[in-house]
């Protein structure tokens, strides 16, 4: 994924400067996108020489002029190109569903919940890869009992981390869905 759509997912709110980007990435996008604010304003050329967003001058006293960005209609397409397309699989720190979510207003509603149903489906059966490992590791002994004998722990815990991670993202898959679900039905 790159740094555009997150960009152009912030500027769905909206004009802003790059600070003002900046700041708000920490706000906004930042559980699911990080950058620089140099990483940012160098973004912000590239996608204006693109005709992705457009650029105006608004002059300040005691204080350097600053260029308010927004979306142009190439923008726009773009991003309701962007949410049409796959979601890449999850990662801990970038996830590309969450930027087609948040772009989820402005884009393709039935992709958008398509991709989380699909995300649903992979943490699914993840989960169920992960609880036939923990059983295998357990070997019928109960969890307290194995976590007091076993030479290893590391294994099992982290394997409890990604448990919990995949029913959070079911948790959280089954909520979105109803919610687009409600949205998409409002539209019509």
């Amino acid at each position: 994924m790159a740094l555009r759509n997150a960009v152009m997912a912030a500027l769905l709110d909206g004009e802003a400067s790059g600070y003002d980007l900046a700041k708000g990435f920490d706000a906004s996008v930042a559980n699911f996108w990080t950058a620089t604010p140099q990483q940012l304003y160098r973004e912000l050329e590239r996608m204006e020489g693109e005709g992705l967003v457009t650029a105006r001058v608004v002059e300040q006293e005691r204080r350097p002029n600053k260029r308010l960005f927004s979306l142009t209609e190439a923008g726009l397409a773009t991003v309701r190109a962007y949410t049409a397309e796959p979601a890449a699989r999850p990662t801990a720190i970038r996830d590309e569903l969450l930027v087609k979510v948040q772009c989820s207003d402005a884009g393709d509603l039935v992709a958008v919940r398509a991709a989380i149903a699909g995300r649903i489906e992979w943490a699914t059966a993840k989960l169920a890869r992960y609880e036939r490992l923990r059983t295998r590791l357990l070997d019928g002994r109960e969890e307290e009992r194995y976590l007091a004998e076993a030479m290893r722990i590391g294994p099992y815990l982290t394997l409890l981390r990604g448990m919990e991670f995949e029913r959070e993202n079911i948790r959280w898959g089954e909520l979105a869905v109803r919610v687009l679900d409600q949205r998409e039905a409002a539209r019509r």
